[in-house]
């Protein structure tokens, strides 16, 4: 079972010249139960291309979401920047596989 498959929407966006944010949407408490217990953050990382140390995940189970935020391969607006918006790091989160 991947992500996509259990919650309503993955959204990525920048959150400022240095982060990107990552929202897990559930959409109820079950599914939100299933994303906090299944989606292991090493998981996350290695699909990011990053260290576990490095993301931040906070588990908000007051609005049933899931959010990850982690450190941009470079900074917004750089030369080499190819996402200036942050919207394009969802897509590696949605197909992730979750843990049994």
């Amino acid at each position: 079972m991947k992500v996509s498959d259990v919650v309503d929407s993955v959204r990525s966006k920048n959150a400022g010249p240095f982060w990107v944010t990552i929202d897990i949407f559930c959409g109820n408490e079950e599914a939100y139960c299933t994303i906090a217990d299944r989606l292991k953050t090493d998981k996350v990382a290695d699909a990011m291309g990053q260290a576990t140390t490095a993301l931040k995940r906070f588990d908000i189970a007051e609005l049933n979401v899931v959010k990850f935020s982690v450190h941009r391969p470079v900074t917004q607006g750089h030369a080499l920047d190819r996402d200036q918006h942050g919207a394009q790091w969802s897509m590696l989160i949605e197909d992730l596989e979750l843990d049994t």
